[in-house]
């Protein structure tokens, strides 16, 4: 297929990158940043602008790879109808912010971590969603070229999927950032925790997570519990977290036994 990318940001990079791999045309790369927008046309191997008055008209897909904001803003900032499929790779925007922006519309959204500074692009589930059978047949045929996890997904699912990432994803990196924090402070080798986390991540590809808890606040092992938080007294929030996150893994599988 012939492949229009609108944005330059770490999602554009990425699925640019893998529909080339695939076998696609990448024929344009359109961005607000002139600089950024010749980057990424030089490595898609693409014709490259900064002007949206200057989309071609001629691609099958047109890839809206932009900020929630900006695609949810859409109509006032493209001044032109696409007159190929368009879709926004937002997960949490609903596919009715195209419909003035091209006839045929939908969604192909990323359930990953897409970073363009790696080099390796990894396994890439696609939720997609479409205004019509046929729009979304075409989406789906470009979507299976690209990941052998394609699924379909309308806005609320989407949404769901969304915030189920922001819990698993985000907030776990968050608390990785906490604990490299309090390794640094307390001159700890953050590294000798990754393979501990490595079997914790491959354990949830054959077991529920519940079934998979360990630690003292599972166990209610008090004393352990009031040593950490005693080691935490210079690291506020992390403290403040470790309390609230025991508290909770505690009340919820006491409330498990009791059935």
């Amino acid at each position: 297929m012939r492949i229009v990318i609108i944005g330059t940001g770490n999602t554009a990079t990425v699925l640019g990158r893998k529909a080339l791999q695939c076998g696609h045309q990448v024929v344009q790369v359109v961005g607000r940043n002139a600089a950024h927008a010749q980057t990424l046309g030089l490595l898609l191997q693409a014709p490259y602008s900064d002007s949206f008055y200057e989309i071609t008209d001629d691609a099958d897909i047109y890839i809206i790879a932009v900020s929630d904001a900006a695609v949810s803003d859409i109509e006032n900032w493209l001044p032109i109808q696409i007159k190929g499929i368009a879709v926004h790779t937002a997960g949490a925007v609903s596919k009715s912010v195209l419909k003035n922006a091209a006839g045929s519309y939908g969604v192909l959204y990323p359930l990953q971590s897409l970073r363009s500074d790696r080099h390796a692009i990894p396994e890439i589930p696609l939720l997609i969603d479409a205004n019509s059978p046929g729009a979304l047949q075409s989406i789906q045929t470009f979507a299976a070229s690209l990941s052998g996890k394609v699924y379909c997904a309308d806005d609320d699912e989407r949404m769901k999927l969304h915030l189920g990432a922001v819990i698993a994803n985000n907030f776990t990196n968050y608390l990785y950032t906490l604990t490299q924090d309090f390794c640094a402070g307390e001159s700890l080798d953050f590294s000798l925790l990754l393979p501990l986390l490595h079997e914790t991540v491959q354990r949830l590809e054959q077991y529920p997570a519940r079934l998979m808890q360990t630690g003292p606040a599972i166990r209610n092992d008090r004393d352990t519990i009031a040593k950490h938080l005693s080691l935490l007294k210079d690291f506020p929030v992390l403290s403040g977290l470790y309390a609230q996150l025991s508290g909770s893994i505690s009340a919820y599988y006491n409330e498990l036994q009791a059935g």
